[in-house]
């Protein structure tokens, strides 16, 4: 069997990282064609002289001599720039694109890579949330698979592999992360170090946060609807803290499937990769007789408004997922710069989402455009709050 010459969009962190391990794991089978990164020179240089790509892209300009000189004996090609990650989506001998790319930055190559007829396993949830009619569309029009890579979407996907019945419902599960149970008041002084403890996933920081938040739940709600054509009345979330049941689709005569297995992100990954195929890992494997009792709680969305937000934005439709999208991953940053409170960041997504009008029948420059204006509104909202 031919080897699949993958595209790892956003190498360097941690679903790219984790993404290399399934590729080592598999050297008969894969191949890292192409890797790309911001600004992580040190990791992307080891990674280039491991796995010698064909291409590789450093988006920040700076960098290009210290990876060029790095990489010297490397039979590749080295470009600079966001659109080095066109050029990385677009590349003629990939099969397939993993965009785990964080954050708006994502959608571009996404549309690129599908644009040129590559499949996409997609980690980068914001693609969907920005522009999720769009790019569905754009997929069923050149015939290319979006194969999910969150642990709760590759959950559903797998559920529904062989399955022809409609769906009633579908749970997203999300562990709650590290302030399940705290009240309002509980909240008022957290600290960036107590937000980045996550119990149960090793994540970046953007993501960490946002599970803290409950955003990342709300961000997959949304990427649900498009990933698998469902009304929004028929996902739920619910909190199951050992984060052992990936998620679950319920059928209309009321059977349940659930995927469930230890939390390793690898593990959806090489789903991904290899479907429909499974091929044995080395990967740890769930015993039940280390978790006798798996919970499930209804999450508290009056503590947690960003999850109610999401749902919000999600019935408005039109520009209001992008805004909130937007307006999230600067209130994050802001967050982690202690330049807004933990409770702050909702309040200046919901008063964000207010300040700007809705919009409906949006091309990607449009979406692009809302991306943008949503920033500078968030920012703004931001220091006045600080002043």
């Amino acid at each position: 069997m031919e080897k699949k010459s993958i595209a790892i969009l956003g190498s360097t962190g941690s679903i790219g990282t984790q993404a290399l391990d399934v590729v080592r794991s598999f050297p008969d089978r894969f191949e890292a064609s192409v890797l790309t990164a911001a600004n992580s020179v040190d990791i992307l240089i080891e990674q280039a002289l491991e796995f010698k790509p064909k291409l590789v892209v450093i988006i920040n300009e700076l960098h290009f001599n210290t990876v060029k000189s790095a990489l010297a004996t490397v039979d590749c090609q080295i470009i600079v720039g966001e659109e080095g990650l066109i050029d990385a989506a677009e590349f003629a001998e990939v099969d397939i694109v993993l965009n785990a790319i964080v954050g708006s930055a994502g959608l571009k190559p996404t549309v690129a890579a599908i644009k040129s007829g590559k499949d996409i396993a997609l980690a980068n949830k914001e693609t969907l949330v920005m522009a999720g009619e769009l790019v569905m569309g754009l997929a069923r029009k050149h015939n290319v698979k979006i194969l999910p890579v969150d642990s709760e979407h590759s959950a559903i996907f797998q559920c529904l592999v062989g399955e022809e019945n409609p769906i009633e419902k579908i749970y997203l599960t999300a562990s709650g992360g590290p302030f399940r149970g705290k009240t309002t008041n509980d909240l008022i002084n957290v600290t960036r170090e107590q937000a980045l403890k996550h119990p149960n996933w090793a994540m970046g920081a953007k993501i960490t946060i946002d599970s803290a938040s409950l955003m990342n739940k709300g961000l997959e709600v949304i990427e649900a609807k498009w990933l698998f054509d469902l009304d929004v009345s028929k996902i739920d979330v619910v909190v199951h803290p050992q984060s052992i049941i990936h998620s679950i689709v319920q059928f209309e005569d009321g059977s349940m499937k659930a995927q469930m297995g230890a939390p390793d992100m690898r593990v959806p990954i090489q789903y991904a990769l290899t479907y429909p195929s499974r091929l044995k890992n080395e990967f740890k494997r769930f015993n039940f007789l280390e978790y006798p009792e798996l919970t499930f709680e209804r999450p508290d969305m009056d503590t947690f408004r960003n999850l109610a937000l999401a749902y919000e934005a999600l019935e408005a439709g039109g520009n209001r997922c992008c805004i909130l999208n937007a307006a999230n991953e600067i209130v994050v940053d802001a967050f982690l710069k202690d330049q807004v409170s933990f409770l702050g960041m909702s309040d200046v997504l919901e008063e964000t989402l207010c300040q700007l009008s809705n919009s409906e029948s949006l091309s990607l420059d449009d979406y692009i455009a809302f991306d943008k204006e949503s920033r500078l509104m968030a920012r703004d909202l931001i220091n006045k709050l600080r002043n």
